[in-house]
This record gives structure tokens, C-alpha cells and sequence, in this order.
């Protein structure tokens, strides 16, 4: 699997995210249904083939835990981010995302609207 680190120039004090880049079916599909927690140093990157609202949606159905959520434009601009709780049918963005950011929720506080993030392959 392939690792991106995902930081926040607008938050230069903050830790980046050390994320698996998701870009299959599958992938996406599983996310983190069935496992048991997210550390806060981790994350999950979901990765979609163009900007939109439904195709962006993710679902809570079998994860046992609260995440937080950052949705993020093919332009890298932070659009939504929200509190996912644990076996909720569907969130889907304010706005069209290419990238979903599946993160701790102690880390949401890290992300803003309007946020221009950067990802290296690493």
C-alpha cells in the first residue's frame, strides 16, 4: 500500500498525516469498517476520479469508532470537514471533493474550510 503525507501549511505547528492512499473499489469500500481504532499520527486517504458530492459520500456502517472527516478538492482546498460517528448510514460534503481524509477526531480541530493542503508520496 502506498503512504501520503498530508500537511497543512496554513497550520505549520501541527503534525502531518501519515495516510494510506486508497484509489480502489475495494479500498474505498472497506475504509475502516471493521478495525478497531485510528491513531492520531494515521489516516486514510479515499481517493475518487474527479470532483463530486456523492461519489465523495463515505458510510459508518461498521466502523466501531468516531472519525473525523476532512473532504479535499483536486485543487488540494479543504471544502467540509465533520465528526463521522460510528455506524451513521452516510455523510456526504457541503461541496464536490475529490479526496476524503479519514483521520482521528482529536485531529479535526487541524483542518479548516478554504485550508490549501499539500500531499507527498513517501
Amino acid at each position: 500500500m502506498q503512504f501520503v503525507k498530508v500537511t497543512n501549511p496554513n497550520q505549520p505547528d501541527i503534525n502531518p498525516v501519515m495516510a494510506s492512499y486508497c484509489v480502489s473499489f475495494i479500498c474505498r469500500l472497506r475504509g475502516l469498517t471493521f478495525r478497531r481504532n485510528i491513531t492520531p499520527d494515521r489516516g486514510l486517504l479515499l481517493v475518487q476520479g474527479r470532483d463530486s458530492r456523492l461519489d465523495s459520500g463515505i458510510h459508518m456502517l461498521g466502523v466501531f469508532f468516531d472519525i473525523g472527516a476532512v473532504w479535499i478538492t483536486s485543487s488540494y482546498q479543504v471544502v467540509d470537514t465533520r465528526l463521522a460517528r460510528a455506524w451513521r448510514p452516510i455523510f456526504i460534503p457541503i461541496r464536490a471533493a475529490r479526496y476524503v481524509l479519514e483521520i482521528h477526531p482529536s485531529r479535526l480541530k487541524d483542518f479548516h474550510v478554504g485550508d490549501q493542503l499539500r500531499f507527498e508520496k513517501v
